[in-house]
């Protein structure tokens, strides 16, 4: 194990406490900041209140302290009023049951509903997710991170790890009857005839069929000079003759002359391409394909001893024993060490990355795909988002929620009261003003 392993485990645990210490700390910062221009407003309240008495006082004795006192006055009602909308917001004002007061607490309910259906009708709606997504290159991430060497391996090993209970599982369970039943319904769906005719077209009009024939000629040349096939032959021909050329071994002779034929027939064969066994192979295989394609009673007869191959317990037994034998070859190579399904499959996984980065057109049909699977899915389940979100903020404790909101925008609702006195006293002065210009 990595030395700095362990270290790097106790930062990564320490990480969520750090965090959550710094957002303490921003919280406080926020709440006496919120503290001190709640002072100040409240400070400015009750400043225009008290000069709003002090120009009353003073204004027999000169003109200009009604310009003030107007100010004063209006500037109060203003501050006043704009404290009231403020704390209308969150609470009753002097916890008096005032009618559409508390306004959030009185309407959570239908805000989380209403927050819900918001975010699922705009932020979820079928345009703005596809055109996020496109913005994503799932493919390169893809890429990226299959081409790392490390990360590859530790798939392979996890897949590889895994392997002998995905293997006990198929066998302990009903996967592996459904498996075999399955594979063997779609082989008898499959019409044998046409399969085998486009497969040997194929390969008729690419001329491979006569290599095919050079292969036989090739292992019928090495029969013919095999010693223990050639004892056969002549012990059937001999089995064959009469007594009296038998006394004479005259079936000796008689392989002479046959092995000696044959072979200079099969080696003028292989050195001739214009040899007449060519031609006759070719139009026997021409014309096969086409009784495959066209004869329904040969493309019959082909579909009966498919079937009577498949019912046959030799077939099922055969596959039973190859599957065991796979098996057994994977769980001994995934509890290796040096396990090779494991090497194989890390090498496949990294080239696998470094081609998907080198392919633009691959890159960008597997993000197509993902923005239409990642999008159909978003759409599917946004009606569930949007109940989730709006049960979220029903459950959040209503106090708590005021207090974060007041957090995050106090300050700015705490300036309104300012700007209600500055724009209340303003509209006094300009009112007062007119009034004075009425009277001249």
């Amino acid at each position: 194990m990595d030395p700095a392993s362990p270290l790097l485990g106790r930062d990564a645990d320490r990480a969520p406490s750090r965090d959550a210490d710094r957002a303490q700390a921003r919280d406080a910062d926020r709440a006496r900041a919120l503290t001190r221009i709640k002072v100040a407003a409240t400070l400015l309240l009750l400043s225009t209140a008290i000069l709003f008495v002090v120009a009353r006082h003073f204004e027999p004795m000169h003109w200009a302290w009604g310009y003030v006192a107007a100010f004063a006055s209006a500037a109060t009602v203003g501050g006043l009023a704009d404290w009231y909308a403020v704390v209308a917001l969150f609470r009753r004002p002097l916890g008096l049951p005032i009618p559409h007061t508390a306004i959030i607490p009185r309407n959570h309910e239908r805000i989380a509903d209403n927050l819900g259906s918001f975010i699922e009708t705009n932020f979820l709606a079928p345009e703005a997710v596809e055109r996020k997504l496109g913005e994503v290159d799932f493919a390169q991430h893809m890429a990226a991170w299959l081409a790392d060497r490390e990360r590859s391996a530790a798939l392979a090993a996890f897949a590889t790890g895994m392997l002998p209970q995905a293997l006990t599982a198929i066998d302990q369970g009903s996967l592996r009857r459904f498996f075999g039943e399955r594979v063997q319904a779609e082989l008898q769906r499959i019409e044998l005839a046409p399969l085998a005719a486009g497969l040997l077209g194929t390969i008729t009009e690419k001329g491979q069929h006569r290599r095919l024939l050079d292969e036989l000629l090739g292992v019928l040349e090495k029969l013919l000079a095999n010693e223990e096939a050639l004892a056969a032959m002549r012990e059937k021909i001999r089995a064959e003759l009469p007594a009296l050329f038998k006394f004479y071994s005259a079936e000796a002779y008689l392989l002479r002359k046959i092995v000696a034929s044959t072979t200079a027939f099969i080696a003028e064969a292989r050195e001739n391409p214009d040899h007449p066994l060519r031609g006759e192979f070719d139009r026997f295989v021409k014309g096969f394909v086409q009784r495959l394609r066209g004869s329904r009673s040969f493309a019959r007869r082909t579909e009966e001893l498919k079937r009577e191959l498949l019912a046959r317990p030799e077939v099922m037994a055969l596959a039973e024993g190859a599957w065991d034998s796979l098996r057994g070859f994977l769980e001994r190579d995934a509890l290796s060490e040096d396990s090779q399904v494991r090497r194989q499959l890390a090498s496949m996984l990294v080239e696998s990355g470094s081609q998907l980065a080198r392919d633009p057109a691959v890159r960008a049909e597997i993000n197509r795909g993902m923005v239409r699977v990642l999008g159909d899915f978003v759409q599917s389940q946004k009606s569930g988002v949007g109940r989730f979100i709006a049960e979220q903020v029903k459950s959040w404790d209503i106090d708590v929620l005021i207090g974060r909101i007041e957090l995050t925008v106090g300050r700015d609702l705490q300036y309104i009261r300012f700007n209600g006195a500055l724009i209340g006293g303003l509209a006094g002065l300009a009112l007062h003003v007119l009034e004075q210009g009425l009277k001249l």
